[in-house]
């Protein structure tokens, strides 16, 4: 059985953050949580956010998020938010500024630790209509968690778990591609690089859905077709629109579920939270895509070629290379070996793979020895 659900309410335009106060009331949100981090904030959006909602607001801050949100944060967030007496959080930033948001969300109005809540603890069942109303203003153009219904975060144990649900869908996604002209141009590649990489995962799994794989494929061709201008021309408002866009596109489309990128890049990154999630996608991209393209499903909706298209590459057979030399021309890493990985790393990166939820909505499903093969080829 496909669901099919499309339920946030984006407000998409440059200086869309002046809504931010109207979103509020629309919500009923009198009293929210900021969370984000130390970085947006001294880069002055969190002001702007501030003179948005107005000095008639009650506003508690959070801006401990680490960049890659734990449960430490989670905790110390949640007490943010209880002796705030807040009512509900405005998430400020990039995916993981708005992934520890739902995560506060859930385990401020749910009893239980937060592994609780972990999709592979059968924790989506026990998240309610009690969680707290997220909005989110993303300032990156990556993740797409604005719109997305889960979040990836780290357990005190090491494991990096999704917490999804529809509950943790944020009720409004303030979309304002003026909040990230200031990214790094660093940051604008590996971030989207990460939006590419949501869009390929999604239209390859093979859950049926079509209007989730043509909301993907147009991410993929704006991304595309913008990454490299949004890279080497931070100012170029166009170019921010689209990446934005994609980024939003491609989370959208989570509802399909994700695949092999993103289960051995959950696995890394728990390893260690130092790597950069979209750089990691990046790199294990072209290998997986290389394994994906024998399943049934790939082959009988023709969707590498599909892929081909959307990118202006010839063939299927060009997809691939042509992914290794995006992530080369923006200044990214192409190999796990420059980021310091090891093959003596790889049974734990595999055994974490083998158990998070994106490995079981792969095309193909893959085997210890495949996820091998697939680190050989990508280290």
């Amino acid at each position: 059985m496909s669901l099919i659900t499309y339920i946030t309410h984006i407000q998409f335009e440059s200086g869309a953050v002046r809504l931010l106060k109207q979103e509020c009331e629309r919500i009923g949100i009198r009293r929210p949580l900021i969370v984000t981090d130390k970085g947006i904030k001294a880069a002055g959006i969190v002001d702007t956010v501030l003179n948005a909602l107005g000095d008639g607001t009650h506003v508690a801050l959070y801006d401990g998020t680490p960049p890659n949100p734990n449960e430490g944060a989670v905790r110390e967030a949640v007490a943010a938010f209880h002796s705030g007496d807040c009512d509900g959080i405005i998430a400020v930033g990039g995916g993981s500024s708005i992934d520890l948001a739902k995560g506060v969300a859930v385990c401020a109005t749910h009893d239980g630790p937060l592994k609780t809540f972990a999709v592979i603890e059968g924790g989506a069942a026990r998240i309610t209509a009690k969680t707290a109303p997220v909005i989110a203003v993303p300032t990156t153009a990556g993740t797409g968690s604005e719109v997305g219904r889960g979040a990836i975060l780290i357990l005190d144990d090491g494991r990096k778990v999704g917490v999804i649900s529809p509950f943790v869908v944020p009720k409004a996604a303030i979309c304002d591609p003026e909040l990230t002209l200031g990214l790094p141009p660093v940051l604008t590649a590996a971030t989207g690089m990460d939006a590419i990489a949501h869009c390929l995962e999604t239209f390859m799994s093979p859950a049926f859905n079509p209007p989730a794989d043509g909301i993907a494929l147009d991410g993929l061709w704006r991304a595309w077709a913008h990454i490299e201008r949004a890279t080497r021309q931070p100012d170029d408002r166009v170019a921010r629109m689209n990446m934005m866009s994609a980024s939003m596109q491609g989370a959208l489309a989570f509802q399909k579920g994700l695949g092999c990128v993103h289960s051995l890049s959950h696995s890394l990154g728990g390893i260690n939270p130092r790597l950069h999630h979209g750089t990691l996608n990046a790199i294990f991209l072209p290998a997986v895509i290389e394994f994906n393209k024998e399943s049934a499903s790939m082959r009988d909706e023709s969707k590498l070629e599909r892929i081909a298209q959307a990118i202006g590459v010839r063939s299927g057979t060009e997809v691939a290379p042509s992914l290794k030399a995006m992530t080369q021309r923006l200044g990214l890493p192409t190999s796990l070996e420059e980021l310091g990985v090891t093959r003596d790393m790889f049974p734990a990166i595999i055994q974490g793979a083998l158990k998070d939820h994106s490995h079981k909505t792969n095309p193909r499903i893959a085997s210890e020895d495949d996820y091998r093969a697939m680190l050989d080829a990508s280290l």
